[in-house]
């Protein structure tokens, strides 16, 4: 029997998968009606599959959304929530991070702002992307921390380095002088090159005036506004509902 010894080799090469998968087919007597090449295809498939369920995972973890398990196919579309179908679905293709554009989504609290972002981030692992997620009250705290110990260099590189950063709460106090600094900062490393997501209770016509700086308020929102899909979603608060579908 070579079953040991040919199980232990897969395990040191780190095929774990593939070896569980190699067992499995040791105990299913429909598989000897397989060709060598058909049941080898399956042990590839299997290992394939964990390496792509393992990646993902590391990509959810080092996202940190706040709604991890929010998806776009559990997303509305029934029109009453002002989420259009279309619209979704093409961007649920990504070409939209393929292209360094930016999604804006506006509304009250309660109507699922969150979670469209967060279903938005999500596919966006699914499809191979590095993302991160912020609620812009505690990025603040984050980069105050970051320059006391000398490692707000390394820190902003890694938000210019994500396909898709989620900045969470957008506008909810007038920025101070260095706040407003720091996201234009962030979204200028980000200019051209990678896509941001925004989540705000403010219409966007509004924001202009919650950013206090005329003259940073125009070059934050030049870097914004002029390539990016926006959503102005309506309706009352979902909090009370079960379904993680209609959180924040």
């Amino acid at each position: 029997m070579i079953t040991t010894p040919t199980v232990d080799r897969l395990l040191a090469l780190r095929l774990r998968a593939m070896a569980d998968a190699y067992r499995a087919q040791l105990q299913d007597p429909a598989m000897m009606a397989l060709s060598f090449d058909e049941r080898l295809a399956l042990l590839v498939e299997a290992e394939q599959l964990a390496r792509q369920h393992r990646l993902l995972d590391r990509r959810l973890k080092e996202a940190n959304l706040r709604i991890p398990q929010a998806c776009l196919e559990d997303v509305r579309t029934d029109g009453s929530r002002g989420v259009e179908r279309r619209l979704l679905r093409a961007l649920a293709t990504g070409q939209w991070i393929a292209g360094h554009q930016h999604i804006l989504i506006t509304g009250p609290t309660g109507v699922g702002k969150t979670y469209l972002a967060c279903a938005f981030a999500q596919q966006a692992c699914r499809q191979g992307y590095r993302v991160l997620y912020r609620r812009l009250p505690r990025l603040f705290d984050e980069l105050t921390l970051a320059r006391a110990d000398g490692t707000y260099s390394t820190l902003m590189s890694r938000f210019a380095r994500a396909d898709v950063l989620v900045l969470d709460d957008w506008g909810l106090t007038v920025l101070k002088d260095g706040q407003r600094q720091d996201v234009l900062e962030i979204l200028e490393d980000r200019d051209g090159a990678r896509s941001t997501i925004i989540t705000s209770q403010l219409p966007r016509a509004e924001w202009h005036v919650a950013l206090g700086d005329p003259t940073i308020a125009d070059a934050i929102l030049d870097r914004l506004v002029h390539n990016a899909h926006e959503f102005a979603l309506t309706g009352p608060s979902q909090r009370g509902e079960r379904t993680t579908s209609t959180k924040k």
